[in-house]
């Protein structure tokens, strides 16, 4: 039997980097949250324990094993599956889920979320992204555009440390950034050499990235270790435990529960709103109920729209805002695993400093402009240049003393980049639960049906293409291309399945981030994407999920939630 806690003014599920920022956004603004997650605590600094070691330090050198590989089937299809940091990704044993199709869902279930292994690319979108929806006539409008999101992607840019150059492109809009990390001098020759032979159509760019380069209160600029994915022990890339979390916590109104699985939100048919959630302890499967004024799942994409799909079925069969058909459809993921690479020469007298954990961007140039290609939408380009290093002695199975000197010295120089490209919403795309298969916790899993269509096919022989021309009119020499192939799910860029709208029937989601069927219920993680752009999503969960906070709390105190 459940048993009752105390009321919160707001509840937030999911603790990474959209339930970190709805703390921290709503306790500054005056309310008592509840913080849940369904993992463990891991804190800032004491629980980097792995942040320092040395490759040598691992019993493996910090790679996977074959019993690794066999408890973790679907982690082991990507870079994932090390011995690392497993313990920040879940269990494929614990957490299973059903694939239709196949769908590489990599999870990481504690507090902080994948905020702790996210790449950090930080890239605003332009109305040539919020706009794209209703003039190519694909899925619905966003009810959103740019000058709605532009105050608050301020307001997170200049929170959380994103790093970047001022480059005045209207598809990928500048922002409140600190210095840019430098290009390195291959690079920089490279970005020379491709503005002048496109005209700057093509232009290679600093990474804009969560790693700061001038110090925040309590956290210090990066030091160039590129150990980010295991904590950084000095705050230097943006995460909810060097950020977000303890800014929540200095209000005194944040109480965090981990080991917290929400199973349902509780709704109540006379109000319309829910009135809280039922929540089952990881470790001994005690169940409470907590109530609050208003929800914001924060769960991750899929999870967020698994508990949707769980609760109030007695009046949606389908789940809480079901009732537009919409509910769990619309899966997108960003295609990628695609690019080229070569040789850079005339450099061999030079190098860099440290370990940079960022490379450069090509911003999105197809189907801009006056450019029209016979598929919608575009790509971008993450990459690097740098020199092989003494593993290169694996492959030349070298020997003797001058061998071994050789192997001491830099290697030659090479630059590449992967292409990622925009997937298009389809209602073909989707997630359901599969009654028949649960988890550790006796709960039903999600089933996947989801996969890239003719659209992004044309595009990835662009995203391929394009790179060795770029390259090659660079002047970079033995110029490769590859395509290591790509299934959803491996972009870990989970969005849509409660998409935000215009109309309730056919979005689940207000211009507000709000459940048209429990206004008070806000979803302001990936679950709510109307489309997927082609640059990295997370700037802009964290930009809708402040600015969902802030209208939440003007709704509450005028009485209307």
């Amino acid at each position: 039997m459940a048993k009752t806690d105390i009321e919160f003014d707001a509840i937030v599920v999911g603790s990474g980097i959209s339930g970190g920022w709805a703390a921290k956004e709503l306790t500054e603004r005056g309310l008592n949250v509840l913080l849940l997650e369904r993992g463990k605590n891991v804190e800032h600094l004491k629980d980097y324990v792995n942040a320092r070691k040395a490759p040598w330090e691992y019993p493996h050198r910090g790679m996977r094993t074959h019993a690794m590989e066999e408890a973790y089937p679907v982690l082991k299809r990507d870079y994932p599956l090390n011995e690392k940091n497993l313990d920040w990704w879940a269990s494929d044993q614990d957490s299973p889920y059903t694939e239709v199709k196949r769908f590489d869902w990599f999870r990481g279930y504690q507090v902080g979320g994948r905020s702790l292994t996210w790449g950090r690319q930080s890239y605003r979108w332009s109305d040539l992204d919020f706009e794209a929806n209703d003039r190519d006539g694909v899925a619905v409008d966003w009810p959103v555009r740019y000058s709605d999101l532009a105050p608050w992607y301020d307001h997170v840019e200049r929170f959380a440390g994103i790093s970047g150059s001022q480059e005045q492109l209207p598809q990928l809009p500048d922002g409140q950034f600190q210095p840019a990390m430098p290009l390195n001098c291959g690079e920089e020759m490279v970005a020379e050499r491709l503005s002048a032979t496109f005209g700057g159509s093509r232009r290679i760019i600093p990474g804009r990235v969560a790693n700061l380069t001038e110090g925040l209160p309590g956290r210090v600029p990066c030091r160039y270790r590129n150990a980010c994915w295991l904590g950084c022990p000095y705050g230097a890339y943006f995460s909810s435990q060097s950020s977000t979390l303890p800014a929540a916590v200095a209000t005194g109104r944040l109480v965090l529960r981990p080991f917290a699985i929400v199973t349902e939100l509780n709704y109540d048919a006379d109000t319309k709103r829910v009135v809280g959630v039922r929540v089952q302890d990881a470790v001994t499967d005690n169940t409470t109920e907590y109530s609050a004024k208003i929800v914001f799942l924060c769960a991750s994409t899929l999870n967020s729209t698994w508990l949707l799909m769980q609760s109030a079925t007695d009046i949606w069969p389908d789940g809480l805002g079901s009732s537009s058909g919409e509910l769990g459809h619309n899966l997108m993921d960003h295609h990628f695993r695609l690019g080229a690479r070569g040789d850079l020469e005339g450099l061999d007298d030079q190098s860099y400093y440290g370990a940079r954990p960022n490379g450069f961007y090509i911003p999105r140039y197809r189907n801009v402009g006056d450019d029209k290609r016979e598929y919608l939408r575009g790509f971008g380009y993450q990459g690097s240049a740098g020199r092989s290093d003494w593993s290169r002695a694996v492959r030349e199975l070298g020997i003797g003393a001058g061998f071994k000197d050789e192997m001491a010295q830099p290697g030659s120089w090479s630059i590449g980049a992967t292409a990622f490209g925009e997937m298009l919403p389809s209602h073909e795309n989707r997630v359901t639960i599969d009654p028949d298969r649960k988890d550790k916790w006796g709960m039903p899993v999600l089933s996947f049906d989801c996969e890239i269509g003719e659209n992004e096919h044309l595009m990835r022989k662009d995203m391929m293409s394009d790179m060795a021309e770029s390259l090659e009119a660079c002047g970079v020499k033995n110029v490769k291309t590859y395509d290591a192939g790509y299934y959803p799910g491996q972009g870990i860029h989970e969005m849509g399945t409660a998409r935000m709208g215009r109309d309730p029937s056919t979005s689940v989601l207000n211009g507000n981030n709000q459940v048209w069927d429990a206004p008070n219920v806000f979803v302001t993680d990936g679950a709510c994407m109307t489309s997927a752009a082609n640059q990295n999503p997370s700037l802009t969960y964290m930009a809708l999920t402040a600015r969902a906070a802030d209208y939440a709390v003007g709704e509450l105190k005028r009485g209307n939630l």
